[in-house]
Order: structure tokens, then sequence, then C-alpha cells
């Protein structure tokens, strides 16, 4: 690879990773094909079962449940998580860069996404 070919593949790979935010919340598999990100800004539709858009970069996404991971309906459930991704004006993720599992603590002890946790009360 010629320093030309590397320094114009640096320069677009750190304006791609320019544009993603860091995001960190409530990772919500509610369903089969059911994906949210819930932080202190609301909800994140990452993917939706009933046919909507769905982010790419969805593999990123580990098996939460080898971490810390709350069942709420058979195999399915919540764990706390940071992404990095890119989003849209219409509250979609549209991209996954990367994901990081956290401790369910570090979500409990979060007051700005706490509602989460009562939004079914």
């Amino acid at each position: 690879m010629t320093r030309l070919t590397a320094l114009v593949l640096v320069i677009l790979l750190a304006s791609a990773a320019a544009q993603a935010e860091q995001r960190c919340g409530w990772l919500d598999n509610t369903a089969a094909r059911t994906w949210s990100l819930n932080d202190a800004d609301g909800g994140w539709s990452i993917m939706d079962n009933t046919g909507g858009p769905t982010a790419k970069g969805m593999d990123e996404i580990p098996d939460m449940t080898r971490g810390d991971y709350v069942y709420t309906n058979a195999g399915h459930g919540y764990a706390c998580a940071c992404m990095n991704v890119d989003t849209d004006d219409e509250g979609a993720i549209t991209r996954i860069h990367s994901v990081r599992q956290l401790a369910l603590s570090r979500c409990r002890s979060d007051r700005a996404i706490g509602w989460f946790l009562h939004k079914d009360e």
C-alpha cells in the first residue's frame, strides 16, 4: 500500500469515527428482532420486528446473556451498555460501530435513565 493510499484511508476512517456518538444506557431486546437503546435522551430504535429499518452493524452486539443481563421474556431481556453509533433525526440508530456491555449497577445508579426500570408500571 502506498503512503498516499494509507493516508487517504486513515482520513476516511477518522471522519467516519468522528461522526459516531457514544450513547450509554439500557440495551433492550424485548422480542425477536426487536432492539432499542434507552438513554438519557429517550428511546432509540435499533431494530423493529414490524418491518422498520434495521441498524447496520447488528453483529457488533455481543451475546449480552454472557454478562449482567435481566431476562424479561424467554431469552429476551436487557443489559447495560455503551455503544458507538450513528443516529438519525427520527430517534433511530442507523449504524452500530461498537458495543461495550457494562455492569447492571452502572445503569441502575444513573438517575437520568432510571425511568426505564419503571416504564411498565
